[in-house]
């Protein structure tokens, strides 16, 4: 492990944090952008990234690259509900085994304003309105078997609106959809 990573790494989840509590600010979710997170300064979230980090993308990666498995992924995704994979659970229907449920509204925006976050904080100057999209895009072909429908439609709507109509359009229409109260 290190040292400098320490610094780098800590610089580089507190400036995601930030931006999520800002993206979030400006759609409504307050208490949802203070706590936006909290666990990756956790022993098991923090060390990890500390060991792998390398600044231009998540440390995690670079875990379930060598062991196979991220053990900080599988902290951080059980106890933040705004991953889709918090969501994962056994179907009632035994037949269909582990299914993707319905996420609530404020935790699809919440993603929303994570996976921005991420994109501005990893492409940095290079970082455009489509970015979130086209990140998605890529891991769509895996994620989506896991993914409710309803959530992912929603997800994709989002994003699309994000990449051809930009943040300001975007984050209009998230506020409307919050009022409303439901997707």
């Amino acid at each position: 492990m290190k040292i400098k990573n320490i610094g780098k790494h800590f610089c580089t989840i507190t400036r995601h944090k930030i931006l999520v509590m800002r993206e979030c600010f400006k759609v409504g979710l307050y208490r949802q952008g203070l706590l936006h997170d909290l666990s990756k300064y956790s022993p098991s979230e923090f060390w990890t990234g500390v060991r792998y980090y390398q600044g231009n993308r998540s440390p995690n990666a670079a875990e379930r690259e060598l062991k196979g498995y991220s053990a900080a992924w599988l902290h951080h995704k059980g106890r933040n509900k705004h991953h889709f994979e918090y969501w994962i659970d056994f179907s009632n229907d035994r037949t269909k085994g582990l299914v993707g449920n319905k996420m609530p509204l404020n935790y699809v925006i919440e993603m929303v304003c994570d996976r921005i976050a991420a994109c501005k904080v990893y492409r940095g100057k290079n970082y455009t309105s489509g970015a979130a999209w086209e990140y998605y895009s890529f891991t769509r072909p895996y994620i989506t078997p896991l993914m409710h429908p309803e959530t992912q439609a929603l997800l994709e709507k989002l994003l699309i609106m994000l990449r051809d109509k930009g943040e300001e359009a975007t984050f209009a229409y998230i506020r409307k959809l919050l009022k409303k109260g439901s997707y």
